[in-house]
């Protein structure tokens, strides 16, 4: 490191935060098209299977719990391994189950290879969130991770129309074979184009080249302790974690809710064909791409890198969202569509910005970890968006739906009040 000159340091940070963006964005992307083509060819595989809504519910529970738990398990092993080959070999693997996926049947053969995809879709986020905070620094990290945030709108919004495509042309099982396909290559583009921290491959680090007093102070924190005295004083004892895990819970709730049943709610309530409820519910990822981006920019640019205020005023959006949607009078394509664009616009901002400030207030050799933590307790979330509200929409129809969300919506904020303090290199949570 030494031996590189200030232009030689300043033009290989630039050649590779460029690239490995771009390689996780299209990545990331890729975990969604083999994640959420199951929702969309969902209604047409209840028709051609005879399925009812309990088993669509218990699939979409097992899912994300394992989902959850493969976060926070893969999130440690992931703080000791190369993001490279961990994220790139994880969505191989999911694109090879989701073929096996196109060949199936029978509902516990859906079952058993549905929770295997949800295993490794777990193996994507520890590793973004390791680059993003190794490649990429405090003051700067709100806008970067918010681009990258967007992938999951870029997956979500083009996953729909491929798979009600493929469906209507084709039939549902070339929705899991062609993502499957996508999959294996992107993964294999993975493992070539991705690298692991700067100082790796002979780069001074974020904070020191970028010289972010934040950064610095976080990556000072905790200096030699090892990993054990690590991943318990800043992950499993972290009262800032606890209390990011127990909002990010609600806001998952709301997001999947929407997500997964919103395209039922459209055909079954309002009688909209497939093709056109798909179309209404590409725009929520269409308005949580820009959330995202709105949620990053302003929580650097207005409070300094603070999460906190920037996430209640989401979820103050997000409760109004989802109340248009309930109560609107009056039977209108284009305003549904237009609350499926709010609410996806206030849900991702909270959905990113939590999962940033899990990294933020942990230790920078326990991100995978803290981000795999609150995202176990996200997709517990989800896990009560499939099975417990399908049971409760069998008995409550969809009022018993609104009334959970709406919930949910409301005391999102209410849990992340001390992160409304302004942080500073001396207070960086946990203090």
């Amino acid at each position: 490191m030494a031996d590189l000159s200030y232009s030689t340091i300043e033009q290989r940070y630039k050649y590779w935060r460029l690239h490995i963006m771009v390689s996780m964005y299209i990545g990331y992307a890729g975990f969604y098209l083999t994640r959420k083509n199951f929702t969309y060819a969902m209604p047409a595989m209840i028709a051609d299977l005879g399925w009812d809504k309990s088993d669509i519910g218990m699939m979409g529970t097992l899912f994300y719990l394992t989902y959850g738990c493969s976060k926070f398990i893969s999130g440690m092993i992931s703080d000791r391994s190369n993001p490279r080959y961990f994220m790139g070999i994880g969505l191989i693997a999911t694109g090879i189950i989701n073929i096996c996926f196109g060949f199936s049947s029978s509902i516990m053969a859906f079952t058993l290879l549905w929770v295997a995809n949800a295993w490794f879709q777990g193996w994507g986020w520890p590793a973004c969130s390791k680059l993003l905070t190794s490649w990429y620094s405090r003051s700067e990290r709100g806008l970067w991770w918010s681009c990258w945030n967007t992938a999951h709108n870029v997956g979500g919004a083009f996953i729909p129309l491929l798979v009600g495509f493929l469906t209507l042309h084709y039939g549902w099982r070339y929705g899991f074979f062609i993502p499957g396909i996508i999959a294996i290559v992107i993964g294999l583009g993975l493992c070539w184009r991705l690298r692991n921290k700067p100082t790796a491959i002979g780069l001074p680090s974020i904070g020191s080249w970028r010289h972010d007093d934040l950064e610095i102070a976080q990556e000072n924190e905790g200096i030699g302790l090892s990993q054990r005295q690590i991943l318990f004083k800043y992950v499993l004892t972290n009262k800032y974690l606890w209390l990011l895990a127990m909002s990010y819970v609600l806001v998952y709730i709301v997001r999947t809710a929407i997500n997964d049943w919103g395209n039922l709610y459209l055909t079954e309530q309002h009688h909209y064909s497939l093709l056109s409820a798909n179309g209404a519910l590409s725009l929520f990822e269409v308005g949580g791409f820009l959330g995202s981006l709105v949620g990053g920019w302003g929580s650097d640019k207005l409070f300094g890198g603070n999460r906190g205020p920037m996430i209640l005023l989401f979820a103050m959006g997000i409760f109004l969202a989802v109340a248009a949607l309930w109560l609107m009078p009056v039977t209108s394509y284009i305003l549904q569509s237009g609350c499926f664009f709010a609410i996806g616009f206030f849900i991702f901002g909270p959905q990113m910005l939590i999962g940033m400030a899990a990294a933020e207030c942990s230790h920078k050799d326990s991100v995978g970890a803290a981000t795999g933590l609150v995202g176990l307790f996200a997709y517990m979330g989800a896990a009560l968006a499939g099975y417990p509200l399908a049971i409760i929409m069998n008995h409550y129809h969809w009022t018993g739906f609104f009334v959970v969300i709406s919930v949910a919506a409301a005391f999102i904020g209410l849990l992340l009040l001390p992160f409304l303090k302004v942080q500073t290199a001396t207070n960086i949570p946990p203090s």
